[in-house]
C-alpha cells in the first residue's frame, strides 16, 4: 500500500472540513476499500438464516453509504432510508447526527448502481419491517462490525474505522480529480472554496459536477487518467471544426479542437457542464523553470509526485495543485534522458486534440 496525500477531517458542531496537508499517511486505497465491500457482501450472504441476513443487510448499507458518499457514522445512523433516499435523483440526505435537526439536509449523490441496490434493499419487506424508519444501530456494534471484516481482509484495525473510511473516500475522490469544492461539499464543508477567479460556480452546478463524476466513477468506460470537470468559457466556430475552451472550478483553463459535428452532436453552449479528459500517452513532459514556448495549448507547471519505473514505460504522477494530479506516460529511456525525480519541478504538456469532452 503507498502512502497518500494526508487529508484531515477537523470536527466542527455540523460538518467536517477537508485540508491538505503535506505530511503523508496512510488509508485503504480503491482496491483495499473494494475487499472490504466484498468481505461485507460475503457475510451477508453466508447467513442461512433470514433475521440474521437481514440484520447484516443493515450493516452493509451502513458500510456502502460511508464508503460512497464520506458520510460520518452518526449522520449515516440518524437516517431515515425510505425518506432520506432518493432512489429517482439518486441522492442522499443526510440532516446532522440528530433526526431532529433543523438545518438543510445536505444533498449527496451517488450512482445510479448504488441507488438501485439500496432501493432494493430497503423495500424487500422481510428487510423493511425491521428498520422501523431508520439505520439507529449501536455505533460500538457497527465498528466491531468494521474490525471484523478487516481482519477478514488482513488490513490493521486502524484503517477501517468509519471515520478512516470516510478518510479513504475523500483521498479517492481527490486523486480522481474531483474538484476540491465538490469534495468539500459531499463531505459536509459548510462553505466550499471556490479558488477559480475566472468563473463563478453555483451550489447546484457544483451538483451538477459532482453527479457527473460519480456516475463516470461508477461505469469506468474510459480508460483516460486525467479528467477535468469545468464550465464553457467560450466557444470558437470555424469552417469545419471549434475551439472550445472551458475552465475548472479550480480555475485552470483546458482548450479543446472538436469538429463541428461533435459540438452540435454534444450540444455544447456557453456556460454549459462537461468532462474533459487526455489520456496518460498524450501528456508530455518538460523540464524547465519558465513557461515552455511551443505548440501545446495547455501548459500546466507542478511537481513530480510519484514515479512507476518498468522495463519500457514510467508512469509519473504530477501535483499541479493540492487537489489536482495529472498522469503522464513516457518511455523509460526518455525518462532517464530528462531525470526525472519524485520531488522535481516539471511542465505538463497537451495539445488541444488531444482533450476529449463529455456530457452529462
Amino acid at each position: 500500500m503507498r502512502p497518500v496525500s494526508r487529508i484531515s477531517l477537523s470536527k466542527s458542531k455540523n460538518h467536517g472540513r477537508i485540508v491538505s496537508l503535506p505530511d503523508a499517511d496512510q488509508c485503504l486505497d480503491p482496491t483495499q476499500l473494494k475487499c472490504m465491500e466484498q468481505s461485507f457482501r460475503d457475510w451477508v450472504e453466508r447467513s442461512p438464516r433470514a433475521d440474521v441476513r437481514s440484520s447484516r443487510r443493515r450493516i452493509l448499507i451502513i458500510f456502502l453509504l460511508i464508503r460512497y458518499t464520506g458520510a460520518k457514522l452518526n449522520e449515516v445512523l440518524a437516517l431515515n432510508p425510505l425518506k432520506d433516499i432518493d432512489p429517482v435523483r439518486h441522492a442522499v440526505f443526510f440532516r446532522g447526527g440528530a433526526t431532529d435537526s433543523k438545518s438543510d439536509p445536505r444533498e449527496v449523490q451517488i450512482s445510479e448502481t448504488l441507488s438501485g441496490e439500496v432501493r432494493d434493499m430497503i423495500t424487500d419487506p422481510s428487510f423493511r419491517g425491521t428498520l422501523q424508519n431508520h439505520l439507529n444501530v449501536d455505533p460500538g456494534f457497527v465498528r466491531r462490525k468494521f474490525y471484523e471484516r478487516a481482519q477478514d481482509c488482513g488490513f490493521a484495525r486502524r484503517l477501517v474505522g468509519p471515520e478512516m473510511i470516510r478518510k479513504a473516500r475523500a483521498v479517492e475522490l481527490m486523486q480522481g480529480n474531483m474538484p476540491m469544492p465538490a469534495v468539500q461539499m459531499m463531505l459536509g464543508h459548510s462553505t466550499p472554496n471556490l479558488t477559480s477567479s475566472y468563473v463563478s460556480f453555483c451550489e447546484d452546478e457544483i451538483r451538477q459536477v459532482t453527479r457527473l463524476f460519480i456516475e463516470r466513477e461508477s461505469m469506468r468506460k474510459t480508460s483516460a487518467r486525467n479528467s477535468f470537470f469545468g464550465k464553457i468559457q467560450h466557444i470558437q466556430r470555424g469552417d469545419i471544426q471549434t475551439r472550445v475552451d472551458l475552465t475548472t472550478i479550480e480555475g485552470h483553463s483546458i482548450t479543446t479542437v472538436i469538429t463541428n459535428d461533435s459540438m452540435e452532436r454534444l450540444g455544447l453552449k456557453q456556460g454549459g457542464l462537461l468532462a474533459a479528459e487526455v489520456k496518460a500517452p498524450w501528456v508530455i513532459l518538460q523540464r524547465g523553470d519558465t513557461e515552455p514556448e511551443c505548440s501545446a495549448d495547455n501548459r500546466f507547471k507542478g511537481i513530480i509526485d510519484r514515479i512507476t519505473r518498468g522495463g519500457i514505460n514510467t508512469e509519473c504522477i504530477v501535483r499541479i495543485t493540492d487537489a489536482t494530479e495529472l498522469c503522464a506516460l513516457v518511455s523509460t529511456a526518455e525518462s532517464q534522458q530528462l531525470e526525472l525525480n519524485e520531488g522535481d519541478p516539471i511542465w505538463v504538456l497537451f495539445n488541444c486534440f488531444s482533450v476529449v469532452l463529455h456530457v452529462d
